[in-house]
């Protein structure tokens, strides 16, 4: 068959064609599902499909889980520092939107010691290895269920530091909060939110005593500044298991846990697993 070319229409056809051409992708835009996120989100869609499609944004694929009737449940991490505007969505056989809002997020000021504000050579050296410890377990993979949901908050305490503030330390500016901090007295009880594996347990400069667990999926809880540890790395932990309890150890200003939660490394809000 011969290929058709647009400009091979006779001159008196091109209006008709142009709108032809142009009804044909307004359907197609319209057919498209437009989903809202707001930075640090996780967007929960549904599809509807006779196999199990492949979800695809941001250049990575994301978890889907099977429903009923051919209907399927995806999930999408938006990071905290996602420029608002619009995605593209792939599924195998169709084309959805994400359009990302920016969030609201209010400034934290905290005063610390010098030597938690300004470091030497050798501090320096020991940050670094410790971040590069925790970036290190969010690529591990942990075996687990689809669904992407926490059981509840990790401490029973108040939320001193919310998602996404700026944060000056000594009143210079830092990166923005990527989890939530939550203050408690000394030694209340620290429990997981979700099953997982303990990928570390290590005491941290900045972050103090740390647990990181993977819970599968690309989804990976790090609670912070604990005061003692109740795992062992590599341990398999359940829903609501003691972890540890709250402490005030590293860069702490008072007892908090900080819980931040990667999902495929986006910075997101632990809140909107809950």
């Amino acid at each position: 068959m011969a290929a058709f070319h647009f400009m091979s229409l006779p001159r008196r056809f091109l209006p008709c064609a142009a709108l032809l051409l142009f009804a044909l992708f307004s359907a197609a835009v319209a057919q498209a599902t437009v989903w809202t996120a707001v930075q640090g989100d996780v967007v929960t869609l549904e599809h509807r499909s006779a196999a199990q499609p492949r979800l695809q944004c941001f250049g990575r694929n994301w978890p889907v889980q099977a429903l009923a009737d051919g209907h399927w449940r995806g999930w999408i991490g938006v990071d905290l520092k996602t420029r608002p505007g619009e995605y593209t969505i792939q599924w195998s056989d169709a084309q959805d939107v994400l359009r990302v809002k920016a969030g609201k997020f209010r400034v934290s000021r905290i005063t610390v010691k010098k030597n938690m504000a300004e470091f030497d050579a050798a501090t320096l050296k020991q940050i670094r290895h410790d971040q590069r410890a925790i970036l290190h377990t969010y690529d591990m993979h942990v075996a687990a269920d689809p669904a992407i949901v926490m059981h509840g908050m990790p401490v029973d305490g108040v939320i001193s530091t919310p998602f996404g503030a700026q944060r000056y330390v000594n009143g210079q500016p830092r990166s923005p909060h990527s989890g939530l901090d939550i203050a408690a007295p000394e030694g209340t009880p620290i429990f997981t939110p979700l099953a997982g594996k303990v990928l570390l347990r290590e005491a941290m400069y900045l972050n103090g005593n740390t647990v990181v667990i993977g819970h599968g999926n690309g989804l990976v809880s790090v609670l912070s500044h604990l005061h003692d540890f109740t795992v062992k790395q590599g341990q398999w932990v359940r829903t609501g298991q003691l972890v540890g309890h709250v402490g005030q150890t590293g860069r702490a200003t008072g007892p908090h846990v900080h819980w931040g939660v990667r999902f495929f490394r986006a910075r997101i809000n632990p809140a909107n697993l809950l």
